[in-house]
């Protein structure tokens, strides 16, 4: 099973939508299983696969949220024994099935209340740089999870918020891998920045403090299934961009000569900030997955009908044009998947 977090410091980009049909086109085409896991407390995610009626049941329903306490598991719930002081999670994970929502993807819905945990995981962070093992073991939430559903899918996709908190941290520790969504603004540039600086700090400290926890207590890390490998130390696997609005004319579109300038230096900027991260094999004309061309409205239509936009129909209120940009869409989205599987394989 591969495990892929898509983020970025950045807000804004469109990880979101990119995140949601990337992992639909894998599980159509490529016939694969897979989960995505909504780790954002906006939970926008969720919103996007399953609809504001169904994110309005689950929080809340007609009387009130208890209703739906144990219909299924968010991320929260998963979370809940650590919420509690514990250093395990809730095993008994009740997905939200494929066949309630057009992306035929399995989802663990996000929570508002998410959040919340930030403090406890930060705690954790704090006890586990004193090589305490309760610390630890709250800190890799996300390689239980992943161990606990390893054998039902191929694939599991995971939606981060832009926070360079403990959140993401824990979820991080889990993951094989990371992808970055970017747009054409300074500011992404700038995000990426921090994030190669954030994992730097918090890799060094965290495997000092395996190996503190180790020379402590000889076997318990083994025994809790904790290796001292984080494999997203070298699990870069690449960034889109975002495609700005150009401008136009005399009715001729023109690119904006600041909006150039910064994608002409994001390869070099990717490559240097990176360059510790970036998976083996791969080589610097490999981490461009694609272009994400600015899809106007297409994507209020796709959030409205909860659909992948290559799902959306003439019934849903796909006109005119929209059939071509859908079209074009397609041979895009095809192309970041492909990349994204060769990058894999490499």
């Amino acid at each position: 099973m591969i495990s892929i977090a898509m983020f970025n410091n950045k807000g804004g980009v469109g990880k979101t939508t990119l995140s949601c049909n990337i992992a639909s086109f894998i599980s159509d085409n490529l016939d694969k299983r897979v989960l995505i896991v909504d780790c954002d407390p906006q939970c926008n995610t969720t919103q996007l696969l399953m609809g504001q009626e169904f994110s309005s049941e689950l929080y809340w329903g007609e009387n009130g949220a208890e209703k739906n306490i144990n219909k299924y598991s968010t991320i929260s719930d998963i979370l809940q024994p650590i919420e509690d002081g514990d250093s395990q999670i809730n095993i008994k994970i009740k997905v939200v099935d494929k066949s309630q929502n057009r992306f035929n993807v399995d989802l663990i819905p996000g929570n508002p209340k998410f959040s919340i945990i930030e403090d406890r995981l930060g705690s954790a962070w704090h006890d586990l740089l004193g090589g305490d093992i309760g610390g630890i073991r709250k800190t890799n939430w996300n390689t239980f999870l992943i161990e606990t559903l390893k054998e039902d899918y191929d694939y599991i996709f995971y939606d981060l918020g832009p926070s360079l908190g403990s959140i993401n941290r824990s979820v991080l520790i889990g993951c094989d891998y990371f992808i970055t969504p970017m747009g054409t603004d300074i500011f992404s540039i700038l995000g990426i920045k921090n994030i190669s600086e954030w994992l730097t700090s918090w890799i060094t400290l965290y495997e000092k403090s395996l190996t503190l926890a180790e020379d402590r207590f000889a076997g318990r890390l083994e025994s809790f299934s904790i290796t001292p490998e984080i494999k997203i130390k070298k699990g870069y696997l690449g960034y889109t961009i975002q495609q700005y609005i150009t401008k136009s004319k005399q009715g001729i579109r023109r690119p904006t000569k600041a909006y150039e300038e910064i994608i002409n230096n994001v390869p070099s900027v990717i490559e240097t900030t990176f360059e510790n991260f970036l998976k083996d094999g791969l080589a610097k004309d490999d981490f461009k997955l694609g272009d994400v061309p600015h899809l106007y409205s297409l994507i209020p239509l796709a959030q409205s009908n909860s659909s992948p936009i290559l799902k959306l129909k003439g019934s849903d209120g796909l006109v005119g044009a929209q059939f071509r940009q859908q079209e074009e869409y397609k041979i895009i989205l095809s192309h970041i998947v492909e990349k994204i599987v060769n990058n894999l394989q490499k």
